[in-house]
């Protein structure tokens, strides 16, 4: 039966008890992570969310239940810490003392439970996700989700020190287009109206900064109703922030101390929680680097060239070269094709692969055709010198010593082409380059390089809307001199925008606004919006420009994917405390579920039809 701890409290957790303790009565509370009967002797591990603290008993004489308690059951003990008479843990924190007690309360007995609550478990993930109450006590978890509310208390500090107010922007709001889809949420008061829940509190960053309230910041959650990966959930949270009178280098700025402060004051938390000192030590060394020399720049178009994404991974060389020009005329049909209808010809260089296996070049062959690559073709250079190609019969040999020659080829190097458009090409080398880095052990997946993404395109084709589209959204600003040529030549127009990529991902992103009327209509009806639809679907913001608004910039961060990243987690689910699955539902509260007839009655709603599973 389970005991009151009416009476007893709780002096400090169990691995805030040191040695400068010894001789001290504590009181802890916790649940049984371990308990081993050794004839005599009961050992039992005490755990909590700061770490494990062992009580030591004699059976003999003691509560009987000592040798008999249940994992996971929540326990009261009152005992007196002395030092170690065993053999010292040197992996606890507590490792050289123990209690020993003399009153114990069994608060709550726990049923065995369907997994062990340990680090590196072989459980499916959607079994811990059914309990994740249970999956959260584990330590790997706890460490993260710790480490995580630390880390929003840094940038608070920070933020708040450089001027910045914490603001709060409503969670129902109305649905505006040019986005992901929204999830609407029915009025019982309006009869066949919505709310939306936003996707970002962008809009109304942009009414505050109307406002006159110059810097803003906000703990945003956020909602898209798209397919999820890795580091995309249904709903998240953004650290959001707003500044007035600025542009683009005072964003970039502030921006670039606030990881410099996070990556000053991530070590000695890492320390305390337990996390892995290579994972420390990467973080270390980028402190270095960015508190030492900042953060480099990369333009979107260098990216794209360079690395075929503009989320570039710094980590590694390996970089693509355009071989446009030195193919311009040869023999080879798919090369001349492909320039011919103005798409370009690049390669990467694998250093050290030219004798790949023919089955390997195969498979990534077929890596770069899910990018949209028709092929791939490749040039082997083995170590002994002999040159093996996919299309040597189309070129002579000065043909493809210059193609060589311009790839830096050398002895045992594999040189690999695509060729086709510039969006394909750069899909699909990239991949490749991301692929053969990590086979080749390019990546040190302890270091942590940054770089600032700037001069994005305004506007991206959308084949599929047979249009252009806003690649950031509508309100962000073009560069004055490019304006000029958004009739002429819209996709040469480039947007002041900006990204903060971390290891291949990106972290963050923003943009300097429009605050013209004239630019603004124009950016609107470049989108497609009549005046009529963008007064309907942006009138608010549109009328509050009238009003003397002022030039603002803002930023905001994937706050998931930013602990996901310093903390080596390898998906944004293990950081945050109750995640949805791939297809969005929530396996331990079995949402979405139906709901009562009723409740869709007072809302005017009626289901009309159910897909089938």
């Amino acid at each position: 039966m389970a005991e009151s701890m009416q009476g007893l409290k709780r002096t400090m957790r169990c691995a805030e008890v040191s040695e400068k303790n010894i001789g001290d009565e504590v009181t802890l509370m916790g649940w049984v992570a371990k308990c081993r009967n050794k004839g005599g002797i009961v050992f039992v591990d005490l755990r909590d969310r700061s770490g494990i603290i062992q009580i030591v008993t004699e059976s003999e004489g003691a509560d009987p239940r000592w040798g008999s308690l249940k994992t996971e059951s929540a326990i009261a003990v009152v005992g007196t810490v002395e030092k170690r008479g065993g053999a010292v843990n040197p992996n606890l924190r507590t490792g050289t003392i123990e209690v020993i007690p003399k009153t114990l309360r069994v608060l709550s007995e726990a049923q065995t439970p369907p997994f062990l609550i340990q680090d590196g478990i072989d459980t499916r993930e959607d079994l811990r996700l059914r309990y994740r109450y249970l999956d959260l006590r584990r330590p790997e978890l706890q460490r993260r989700i710790i480490f995580r509310s630390r880390t929003v208390q840094m940038i608070r500090d920070f933020l708040s020190g450089e001027g910045f107010l914490d603001i709060e922007t409503p969670s129902l709001i109305g649905s505006t287009p040019e986005g992901a889809r929204d999830y609407l949420v029915p009025s019982r008061v309006h009869p066949g109206s919505f709310y939306a829940l936003p996707q970002s509190p962008q809009l109304l960053k942009q009414l505050l900064m109307c406002s006159g309230f110059d810097r803003y910041y906000q703990i945003a959650r956020c909602f898209r109703d798209e397919d999820l990966r890795a580091d995309r959930q249904p709903e998240f949270t953004q650290v959001d922030m707003e500044m007035s009178f600025v542009d683009q280098n005072d964003v970039i700025d502030v921006n670039t101390r606030l990881l410099a402060y996070l990556l000053r004051e991530m070590p000695p938390v890492m320390r305390e929680l337990g996390f892995d000192g290579d994972l420390i030590a990467g973080i270390e060394a980028a402190s270095a680097e960015v508190n030492g020399n900042g953060i480099g720049r990369i333009t979107w178009k260098d990216a794209m060239d360079l690395y075929g994404s503009d989320k570039p991974d710094m980590r590694f060389g390996m970089t693509i070269t355009d071989v446009s020009e030195t193919v311009r005329g040869c023999g080879f049909g798919v090369f001349t094709g492909a320039l011919e209808a103005g798409g370009t010809v690049r390669g990467l260089n694998a250093k050290g692969q030219g004798d790949m296996p023919r089955k390997r070049i195969d498979r990534l062959t077929e890596t770069a055709k899910t990018y949209g690559a028709k092929g791939l073709a490749y040039i082997a250079i083995h170590g002994d010198g002999t040159v093996k190609s996919s299309f040597s019969k189309f070129m002579g040999d000065d043909e493809m010593n210059r193609l060589i020659a311009a790839m830096n080829g050398e002895k045992g190097d594999l040189l690999l082409f695509a060729a086709d458009r510039f969006s394909v090409v750069c899909a699909s080398l990239g991949a490749l380059r991301l692929e053969l880095g990590e086979e080749m052990g390019l990546i040190d997946h302890c270091a942590f390089k940054f770089v600032w993404v700037v001069d994005f395109p305004l506007l991206e084709w959308s084949d599929e809307e047979n249009r252009f589209m806003a690649m950031h959204h509508p309100f962000t600003m073009p560069y004055e001199e490019d304006w000029k040529r958004i009739d002429s030549d819209p996709g040469s127009v480039r947007a002041q925008a900006y990204d903060i990529v971390l290891n291949g991902t990106e972290m963050g992103g923003g943009s300097v606004r429009i605050h013209m009327d004239d630019v603004q209509e124009k950016m609107l009806e470049v989108l497609g919006f009549t005046p009529e639809r963008a007064s309907e679907q942006f009138g608010f913001l549109l009328t509050a420009f009238k009003y003397g608004v002022p030039p603002h910039a803002g930023l905001a961060y994937g706050l998931d994917r930013m602990i996901m990243l310093f903390s080596g987690a390898g998906s944004i689910r293990d950081v945050i405390a109750f995640p949805k699955v791939k297809d969005a539902s929530d396996l331990m509260m079995g949402a979405p579920s139906a709901v009562d007839p009723k409740q869709l009655e007072e809302l005017f709603l009626a289901v009309t039809g159910k897909e089938e599973s």
